[in-house]
């Protein structure tokens, strides 16, 4: 019994522990959005939306700030977690006609998780 309940344990670490972002990283490549974003309590808008809590957003929808056509008739309503990375790898595939000016994107898979786990540690609750 003691072999199994030790197994079961582990089989449920692994996700985790293959699953884990670095938020630090995340905000070292957060620069990259700087020049056109803000995040954080104190947040405003730029040139771009400011992005705090964009993830569980409604997509468009930060007062006073003027979106494309095309990212205003999107097919899904919500920033979710696979949206924000699919955006920020390719947002001009995702949303074509969007306004946005990030061709590079970021096209490392674990660099975007990184990402993605400090624009979450920016939510101010």
């Amino acid at each position: 019994m003691r072999k199994w309940t030790m197994a079961a344990a582990l089989l449920a670490a692994v996700p985790t522990a293959a699953s884990a972002q670095d938020v630090a990283a995340g905000g070292a490549i957060f620069k990259k959005c700087a020049a056109c974003h803000q995040i954080g309590a104190n947040a405003k808008n730029a040139l771009g939306p400011e992005l705090t809590c964009v993830v569980g957003r409604k997509v468009a929808s930060v007062e006073g700030f003027q979106y494309s056509e095309a990212l205003k008739h999107t097919t899904w309503t919500t920033w979710d977690d696979e949206h924000f990375l699919q955006w920020i790898e390719n947002n001009k595939k995702l949303v074509p006609g969007t306004k946005m000016i990030f061709p590079a994107g970021v096209k490392d898979e674990t660099d975007r998780a990184n990402l993605l786990a400090y624009v979450k540690s920016q939510c101010a609750k």
